[in-house]
C-alpha cells in the first residue's frame, strides 16, 4: 500500500480514516510522522513520502504526531491476515516475543535462521524485529504514562525498557516530549484513580463495528468462572507470561474500552494484543462488506448489519480444548483444575487450566464420550511435546495438518480451531457442527468468505 504513492496522497488529502494502519505520512519538513486522517491541515505533496509502519518512521527519524497519535491507530489488516513469515512474525512481536526472549527467540519460534527473519522483516516493515518491538514498548510505556499513577521508573520497566535512560532517550525520541511532559500533558484533563495494577486503554478500530453481534455471542459461550457479562462489559481471565490478569471489554463510540487489571503491569502490551484479537479489531470492514456484499445470498445480511468480525480466543489451546470438550465438561475441567484468580470486582474465579495442568488431567473424570476423550488427550499430549503450536505466530498449514493427525477431532473441528485460534481467514467450519463454542450458523466465518472472494 505504502508504494502506491498516488492513492496515499489522495487518501491523505481526503483524510480517509480507513487507511489508518495501512501506512504512515511521513512529512520531510517537520519531520514529524502522522494517520492518514490526520485533523491538521495535509502537508505539500511533495514533502511527503509514506512507510509501512511506525517503526519504520521512527526509525527514519520522524516523531509521532501530537494531534493524531499515529503509534495508537489500529493495526494493519494486512500483517493480521498473513499466514507467511513476517505476518507470523509481527504478530508474535505484538505479543511481547522479542522483548521475552530477543531475535533469537523469535527466530526459534517461526523456525528460521535469525538473519533470515531480520531480512524478511526488514524488507516488509521497513525496520527489523528490534525496531519493531521499541516502537511497541514506546506506545506501552505512553499508555502507562498517561492512565496510571505509577512512578515513571516503574513504568519503564512494565513497558519493558531495560534502563532508565534508555526509556527517557526513547520516549522524547518518538514523542519529542519527556515523560513528565507527557504526564502533565495528560494531567490537564480529569485523571481518576485506579487500584493498583489497573490501567484502562482505548482500543481503536476502523468503522463500523457491528459490536452487538459480536459481544452477545461471546457472552452467550461464556464459560463460567472464566468468562461472563456485567454491566454492558465481557469481562475474562487472562493467562499471560509473568502473571495473570483480568480484563473488562466494552463497546464504545470508535473504540472499545479495555480495562485491565494485571499482576504484573510488564504483561500490558500481551494483554492488550490478546483483546484485540479475540475481538478481530485489525480488520478491515468496509473491504469484507464489499466482498460479502457482491453475494446475492449475503448481500441483505451485511446491509443489515455491516462491520461483522468473526471472535476468536485470547489462548489457542483453551479455545481447541473447549471445542473438543464442549461446554459442560470444560466447566467441569475449569472448576476442578483452573488456577484461582483475584478479580477486584468479583464473579470471575479462575483462568483456564495451562497445558502443564492439562497434560495431568483424567479425562475420563470429565464425563465425555470416549471419542472426546482420545481427542482431548491428544491434542494436549502434541501442544506439551510441542508438536502442535496454536498461538498466534503458528503456521496455519503444519497446525491444519497436525491437527487432523489427531484422533477424534473430524474437519469441521479442525478448521473451527483454525478460524478461531489460528485467525486462518480460508477456514471453513461445515454449518451444524456442535463444537461447544458456538454453533457454526451463528458465527459464519464472514472475513474467510470475503478473503476467498478477494482473492480471486
Amino acid at each position: 500500500m505504502h508504494e502506491n504513492f498516488e492513492r496515499c496522497v489522495r487518501a491523505v488529502q481526503s483524510r480517509d480514516a480507513r487507511f489508518d494502519g495501512w501506512f504512515f505520512t511521513a512529512v520531510t519538513s517537520t519531520r514529524i510522522y502522522c494517520r492518514p486522517s490526520c485533523p491538521v491541515p495535509p502537508p505539500q505533496v511533495r514533502h511527503m513520502t509514506f512507510l509501512p509502519s511506525a517503526a519504520a518512521a521512527q526509525q527514519a527519524g520522524f516523531r509521532a504526531c501530537k494531534r493524531c497519535r499515529p503509534d495508537a491507530s489500529p493495526g494493519s489488516p494486512q500483517w493480521n491476515a498473513r499466514a507467511d513469515l513476517v505476518g507470523r512474525a509481527v504478530r508474535l512481536i505484538a505479543d511481547g516475543v522479542v522483548d521475552r526472549e530477543g531475535v533469537p527467540g523469535l527466530a526459534h519460534r517461526l523456525g528460521y535462521s535469525t538473519r533470515q527473519v531480520q531480512r524478511h522483516v526488514l524488507a516488509e516493515l521497513g525496520a527489523g524485529p528490534l525496531a519493531v518491538a521499541r516502537a511497541q514498548r514506546a506506545q506501552a510505556a505512553r499508555t502507562l504514562i498517561e492512565t496510571s499513577t505509577l512512578p515513571l521508573g516503574d513504568v519503564a520497566f512494565a513497558a519493558g525498557f531495560g534502563s532508565i535512560r534508555t526509556f527517557n532517550d526513547t520516549v522524547r525520541e518518538v514523542f519529542g516530549l519527556t515523560p513528565g511532559e507527557l504526564r502533565e500533558r495528560a494531567g490537564r484533563g480529569v485523571r481518576v484513580t485506579a487500584a493498583p495494577g489497573t490501567v484502562t486503554v482505548r482500543l481503536p478500530y476502523r468503522a463500523p463495528l457491528a459490536a452487538d453481534e459480536l459481544f452477545t455471542q461471546l457472552a452467550a459461550d461464556a464459560l463460567p468462572g472464566v468468562e461472563e457479562w456485567r454491566d454492558g462489559a465481557l469481562r475474562r481471565t487472562l493467562r499471560l507470561p509473568h502473571g495473570t490478569g483480568v480484563v473488562a471489554l466494552r463497546p464504545a463510540a470508535g473504540h472499545v474500552e479495555c480495562r485491565l487489571s494485571l499482576a504484573d503491569l510488564r504483561d500490558l502490551g500481551s494483554a492488550v494484543n490478546r483483546c484485540r484479537w479475540l475481538l478481530d479489531l485489525d480488520a478491515d470492514p468496509v473491504a469484507v462488506d464489499a466482498a460479502l456484499a457482491a453475494d446475492p445470498l449475503l448481500a441483505p445480511l451485511v446491509a443489515a448489519l455491516p462491520g461483522r468480525r468473526v471472535p476468536r480466543a485470547v489462548d489457542g489451546v483453551e479455545l481447541a480444548v473447549r471445542a473438543v470438550l464442549g461446554p459442560d465438561a470444560a466447566a467441569r475441567l475449569v472448576t476442578a483444575y483452573g488456577e484461582p484468580v483475584a478479580d477486584p470486582d468479583g464473579g470471575l474465579t479462575r483462568v483456564f487450566p495451562d497445558v502443564s495442568t492439562l497434560a495431568a488431567v483424567d479425562p475420563a473424570l470429565l464425563g465425555v464420550a470416549e471419542q472426546a476423550e482420545k481427542a482431548f488427550t491428544a491434542l494436549v499430549d502434541a501442544v506439551a511435546v510441542g508438536e502442535l503450536d496454536l498461538g498466534v505466530g503458528a503456521d496455519w498449514t503444519a497446525a491444519r495438518r497436525r491437527l487432523r493427525e489427531l484422533p477424534g477431532l473430524d474437519d469441521s473441528t479442525v478448521e473451527l480451531i483454525a478460524m478461531r485460534a489460528l485467525g486462518d481467514p480460508d477456514a471453513w467450519p461445515a454449518t451444524g457442527h456442535d463444537s461447544g463454542v458456538a454453533p457454526a450458523e451463528q458465527w459464519r466465518p464472514w472475513r474467510a468468505y470475503a478473503h476467498r472472494h478477494l482473492a480471486g
